[in-house]
């Protein structure tokens, strides 16, 4: 009897600053997860967003997961660590002019702007440097030391809707084209941007699991579209998990006091207490009780996780700390 191929996830910290109580979420039910099905788990360091990297936050973030009481069976790895792998598919997509540079600024895709851009963070490319079509400008992965120097890369999406079905979310349909246009997929500095990272990271890792939050359910059809650019085969399995808000309805962030996980720790609250937290917010446990993450792992359901973003209280905040 022939064994089934093992499914694989990703935990997937960004150095960019300390992880949060949102972070601790999202990272906690992809681990239990796994852990119930059975699931193989790459611990992936993305720390490929140049400046805004912070110093020794990849290392806090590693130790910040174990003190939750997560563990992974490979990793971490770091995405800086060789970037031969984002240089051969931007080839490809290069050899087949499927990829054009463009040195427009944000400005000037503001200006253009002829309707509403596809979320808080991004415009709508209006296609200004696709035009050239006949441009095949040399591209080149080689570390720019002048941030900015070189032109960005962006893909030739079609104008064609992708479908794809979400584990909470259900079936979802996304025109990429008219959502943000052809995106970027190297920057400025020369490095690969998150879109092009991820999709390249995630196949050739055998990852076939995806479980982040539903801030970045839209780009899934970003990443569909590159699985099929780059040949790489089916794409994962997808699950967006809502969003810990703060009490003006926007994603946790420093405007709602300090949620960081060192800063709790810092304050004496235990690992327990925040995984408890956690559980409350996630259908786990109808009050706050501390719990372990072990016992987390082995009561999570993802049927029972509330399909609306989660409010972090001051009531949830007075108990954390008490």
């Amino acid at each position: 009897m022939s064994r089934l191929p093992t499914r694989i996830t990703r935990l997937a910290p960004s150095p960019t600053g300390a992880l949060h109580l949102g972070n601790a979420r999202t990272f906690l039910i992809n681990w239990a997860m796994a852990r119930q099905q059975g699931w193989r788990i790459l611990l992936r360091v993305e720390d490929l967003d140049g400046p805004r990297i912070k110093p020794q936050a990849a290392q806090q973030a590693v130790d910040i997961l174990r003190w939750l009481g997560v563990d992974w069976d490979e990793g971490p790895v770091y995405q800086s660590h060789d970037l031969e792998p984002y240089r051969q598919a931007m080839e490809s997509l290069h050899s087949r002019g499927l990829v054009y540079p463009c040195r427009c600024s944000r400005r000037e895709i503001e200006l253009a702007q002829s309707a509403p851009h596809g979320d808080e963070h991004e415009l709508r490319y209006p296609g200004t440097c696709r035009a050239d079509s006949a441009s095949q400008a040399a591209w080149s992965m080689t570390k720019i030391e002048a941030r900015g120097a070189g032109p960005a890369w962006r893909v030739r999406i079609p104008d064609e809707p992708v479908a794809f079905c979400d584990a909470v979310h259900g079936e979802q349909v996304f025109n990429v084209q008219q959502q943000v246009g052809d995106f970027v997929v190297a920057t400025r500095n020369g490095l690969p941007a998150y879109q092009l990272a991820v999709v390249v990271d995630d196949a050739r890792q055998g990852v076939t699991d995806v479980v982040r939050g539903d801030d970045l359910l839209a780009s899934t059809a970003r990443q569909i579209w590159l699985y099929r650019m780059l040949r790489l085969g089916e794409p994962p399995r997808y699950t967006h998990l809502p969003l810990v808000l703060g009490l003006d309805g926007r994603r946790l962030a420093k405007r709602h006091g300090d949620t960081r996980l060192t800063a709790y720790q810092a304050r004496g609250v235990s690992a327990e207490r925040i995984v408890g937290l956690i559980a409350y917010w996630s259908g786990v446990q109808p009050r706050r009780e501390p719990m372990s993450a072990e016992a987390f792992a082995q009561a999570f359901a993802l049927d029972r996780l509330p399909r609306r973003p989660i409010t972090f209280t001051p009531e949830d905040e007075a108990w954390l700390v008490q």
